[in-house]
């Protein structure tokens, strides 16, 4: 677990605001190696937001370094920016952001659909499989609308797999859902995470935090907390306490 995905040193984002300019992240600095799963704790204008774009190549600090995967991000054009968006980082959103009327393994082929490396038979069978790591292989040609909240995750988090990313990135991933949709959304990032993937977790609840093994947590742009987590919550366990109630994801 020695090799760096992300490696921050003195990270700041500026914004001018009329006559003003915001420090929404004032010199942030931080390293996630492979295989961790981190989660990015904080308030509203904490500045984790910001510093998921700057993670997810969607932004750019005003100054500061950012390497991800050894590259650094720094002055990289337009193309190149996307390219390492598509094909070293697994996005997943708090809104899933599937296609409405797209079936399941289509919203999971959405990433390979502008690759010219990889042919439509080997995007169909990458997605065939992504959606069976989530187990949701039964439900390969269901349409969002005919699923639950948090098989809609699901079909999410198998999007970010298909190009075997080097980080995923998740943004809130569990705040549409239920407690229990929660739980099993968690207990499946924590065993993607047992199979070498590595995480770093957005989020405001304390309780999903307690599943991951490290937390930052960032308070006006700066980081007031970096911990490894010395007694890791298993998710499964927890579902398993939950009250008995018919499943429906």
């Amino acid at each position: 677990m020695s090799k760096e995905i992300i490696k921050i040193e003195d990270l700041k984002r500026d914004f001018t605001m009329g006559p003003e300019i915001v420090h929404a992240l004032k010199g942030v600095s931080f390293t996630v190696k492979e295989g961790e799963f981190v989660t990015i704790m904080g308030s509203s204008g904490s500045g984790k937001s910001v510093m998921l774009h700057i993670l997810g190549c969607l932004d750019q600090p005003t100054s500061g370094i950012y390497e991800l995967d050894g590259l650094k991000v720094k002055n990289l054009s337009k193309d190149e920016l996307a390219t390492i968006r598509n094909e070293k980082i697994g996005f997943i959103f708090q809104s899933y952001n599937l296609l409405a009327r797209t079936s399941a393994i289509e919203n999971v082929e959405l990433p390979l659909l502008y690759s010219n490396k990889v042919s439509s038979a080997e995007q169909r069978e990458r997605a065939i499989e992504a959606l069976e790591r989530v187990g949701l292989g039964h439900r390969l040609h269901h349409t969002p609308g005919q699923l639950s909240g948090g098989q809609q995750q699901r079909i999410g988090i198998a999007r970010s797999l298909i190009n075997d990313p080097v980080i995923i990135l998740a943004d809130e991933a569990t705040g549409n859902l239920d407690t229990r949709n929660s739980y099993e959304i968690m207990a499946l990032f924590q065993e993607l995470n047992k199979q070498g993937i590595t995480i770093v977790f957005v989020t405001h609840e304390p309780d999903i935090a307690s599943f991951s093994s490290r937390t930052i947590i960032l308070r006006d742009g700066l980081v007031i907390q970096d911990t490894k987590n010395p007694n890791i919550q298993s998710a499964k366990d927890k579902l398993a306490k939950l009250p008995k109630q018919d499943a429906t994801s």
